[in-house]
């Protein structure tokens, strides 16, 4: 058995002994005639998994004082500190350790477990897994643990298993991407290179992601060239080898991690070289992702053709993801499960070896424009899954409200018409629902609500839930392009400015019950004991102010609301949410009072549920989220460029949260007014404008220093700053004192 086939126990030994006590006291009174504890390490070879933990859990050691010498198991050291068993036929001096440890039913795959106990008059801890991965995640807890108490002689006793089996991040590459735009094509250069890559694996592995899942209109000719159609691939062989080589190191590097890849596309699009050579999928020359696809033969056989090489030329991939929607208009549900059986399905059975594959699917029971209201929609996926006869069930994806997942953990809206229970009822046995939490609402201020990820855990991690995704269309988080490029301290790329983001979904994804003095401890490894506590109470409280709005200004597909910029460009006339767009909305979540609502029922003496949230009690929460992020944030200040940065943008959710909440009260003002004629409620309609303009002021005081203009994909050509919306929001005070 190899260690890939069979790793099983992993083992901590640390000698407790007396003497060391004395020498940590003798250490203080001797500096210099004490060397560091040393520690043996013992395990396999061959584990890339195990390899990345052992070195977390080095870097760990080296940081309370201590050294790590690796052996292996068949040459073990006279004295042993860490002891990683890969399986026992490697280990039989072990056999009496190993046995009781290693068919604990209580361990999950990805999953482990740490006990202390003994072993030969030694102290030990045991950390025992059923695979690679389960092993590497003990290594990093215990790594973890020996940085957040200073040694291993506070190690807790834990079993812990994944929460979900699948925890994705959804990565839109730039070559070919969905849309065109200036912030999507500026990645192209660090989306290939592999430095970039290695450090966002080694980010997800240590967060506890295990798949990542990268989306491309038509990403097959950057990978191949086509046996029955070269003329498909636009790359001299040179360049095609340098794409190949990309692929495969990537695909391998995520492999070493513990990280599934999956390549996902939109139908039905070729590359446009072949589009030019066959006069077919015409529109794929121009990236046009609406309307009518090109289901003629040529591309059926290209398609299906391009999947089962793809798929043998490439054994580190581990599946395929599609989406039926784009370049689908005019076909019945009946027929885009058909094209997807006779392309994917049979390119997929086609292949050398089975992969894995997500199923994009809508939610409802009807498709929208141009296709059945039947009701048909979930029964024929169904059918199509099954018709597809994989090695394992797929995963299927649905949007968790739309675009807007930052919004309420609820329900409340989905893409393509009616939800529907189908998907769901009876539980689905041959594919697992997967949902996607898509941002399309802050990409410049960093974000971090623990409290959120797990209400949206427990009111949506159903049984029949397999995971989650997490990722934008519009926000590609690679280079950074949203920091002023003379900043000290200036990060290198886009996603390590969101580090906290990434941290709080894959360790919560794997287990909500996480302890928030986990999270708390990145902060102080970063900058300096103490902060944690009080920075991540801060980020908690400024962070329900993107969620709130989201919840309360309705919105659809991803340009309807941009949370961060209080905009909604495609869903009113102008970008930014006017005083009158605000209160003529309509709430997405049926739990909030809208602002024509409340003043009517207010005028008519009508009590509201205590359930729901009027636009009153939404301002006072706003404005108390906002005076407990500013509490926890004194005394922060100055300890780094790098912390200040991290504080100005908690500072500027604050600020946003106080405008957010004194244009809601002057909103009902405003409307009170046209409803009665009172003047004093107009009065104080302009009155609360003029206050919300200041902490728009304050807003632009506090990023105008840090953030350029930058390219955001919903204002087009418009480059953003909150600077250049205050026209917009002293337009709202005109508004008001021209009311009459």
């Amino acid at each position: 058995m190899t260690l890939a086939q069979a790793l099983t126990v992993v083992g901590v030994w640390v000698m407790k002994m007396r003497s060391l006590v004395l020498c940590g006291i003798l250490l203080l009174a001797l500096p210099g005639s004490i060397r560091a504890e040393e520690v043996s390490l013992v395990c396999g070879a061959g584990s890339a998994r195990v390899d990345f933990g052992v070195r977390r859990l080095e870097a760990a050691l080296k940081g309370s004082g201590k050294t790590l010498e690796r052996h292996t198991t068949d040459k073990p050291p006279p004295r042993i500190g860490i002891l990683v068993l890969a399986n026992f036929a490697e280990a039989q001096a072990f056999i009496d350790l190993a046995k009781p440890l290693g068919a604990d039913p209580a361990i999950q795959g990805e999953g482990y477990r740490i006990v202390r106990t003994s072993w030969k008059g030694a102290g030990l801890i045991c950390l025992s897994a059923k695979d690679e991965t389960g092993a590497m995640y003990a290594l990093l807890d215990l790594a973890e643990q020996v940085r957040m108490t200073g040694g291993l002689a506070k190690v807790e006793e834990k079993l812990s298993n994944p929460r979900f089996a699948f925890r994705a991040i959804k990565f839109n590459l730039p070559w070919m991407s969905y849309r065109k735009h200036e912030s999507l094509q500026l990645h192209i250069e660090t989306c290939r290179d592999l430095k970039f890559w290695e450090q966002f694996l080694d980010m997800m592995a240590e967060n506890r992601f295990n798949a990542l899942t990268l989306w491309n209109l038509h990403p097959f000719t950057f990978m191949i060239r086509p046996k029955n159609f070269p003329e498909a691939c636009p790359f001299d062989d040179r360049e095609l080898a340098e794409w190949q080589d990309f692929w495969k190191k990537l695909f391998r590097m995520a492999k070493d991690r513990g990280i599934e890849t999956y390549m996902v596309n939109w139908n039905i699009f070729v590359s446009p070289e072949l589009a030019k050579a066959h006069g077919v999928s015409k529109y794929s020359v121009d990236w046009s992702i609406g309307g009518n696809g090109d289901t003629s033969e040529l591309v059926r056989r290209y398609t299906r053709e391009c999947v089962t090489q793809v798929i043998d030329e490439y054994g580190d991939l581990t599946g395929l993801g599609i989406t039926l929607g784009e370049r689908m208009g005019g076909m019945t549900p009946r027929q885009r499960e058909d094209w997807l059986l006779e392309t994917f399905g049979a390119g997929m059975k086609a292949a050398k070896r089975p992969v894995k594959f997500i199923h994009r699917a809508p939610l409802s029971a009807d498709t929208g424009s141009g296709g059945s209201t039947d009701g048909s929609t979930p029964l024929i996926t169904r059918d199509g899954v099954d018709k597809m006869g994989l090695a394992s069930p797929p995963w299927v994806e649905m949007k968790f409200n739309w675009s807007h997942a930052f919004s309420s953990p609820r329900l409340c809206i989905i893409h393509g018409g009616k939800a529907s229970e189908v998907y769901f009822d009876p539980k689905p046995t041959n594919y697992s629902i997967t949902w996607m939490m898509r941002n399309e609402d802050f990409f410049i201020l960093r974000w971090g609500e623990p409290g959120f990820i797990r209400k949206h855990i427990e009111a949506n991690g159903k049984d029949y839930v397999g995971g989650y995704f997490v990722g934008s269309e519009c926000y590609i988080p690679a280079k950074n392009y949203l920091d002023k490029t003379d900043l000290p301290e200036r990060i290198a790329y886009a996603f390590q400015r969101q580090w906290l983001f990434y941290q709080l979904w894959g360790r919560l994804l794997y287990d909500p019950a996480t302890p928030d003095a986990v999270l708390e401890s990145e902060f102080d490894a970063r900058y300096g004991a103490g902060v944690g506590r009080e920075l991540l109470a801060a980020y908690q409280a400024a962070s329900r102010m993107p969620q709130h709005l989201a919840s309360f200004y309705r919105s659809t597909w991803d340009f309807t609301l941009y949370s961060e910029g209080f905009m909604a460009p495609a869903g009113a006339k102008g970008a930014f949410i006017s005083i009158d767009a605000l209160i003529k909305t309509a709430t997405l979540d049926p739990a909030y009072v809208s602002i024509t609502e409340y003043v009517q029922a207010v005028a008519a003496r009508r009590q509201f549920d205590a359930s729901r949230l009027t636009p009153p009690a939404l301002a006072d929460a706003l404005e108390k989220d906002a005076e407990e992020a500013m509490k926890h944030l004194a005394g922060l200040t100055g300890k780094s460029a790098a912390l200040d940065h991290e504080i100005a943008d908690v500072q500027a959710w604050a600020w946003l949260s106080r405008y957010f909440a004194d244009k809601l009260r002057a909103g009902v003002a405003l409307q009170t007014f046209r409803t009665t004629h009172n003047q004093p409620e107009k009065n104080r309609a302009v009155e609360l404008l003029e206050r919300a303009a200041g902490h728009w002021d304050q807003l632009i005081a506090v990023t105008q220093p840090l953030y350029p203009e930058v390219p955001v994909i919903h204002l087009g050509n418009t480059k953003f700053s909150w600077a250049n919306c205050r026209d917009q929001v002293r337009k709202d005070i005109e508004t008001a004192r021209n009311e009459k």
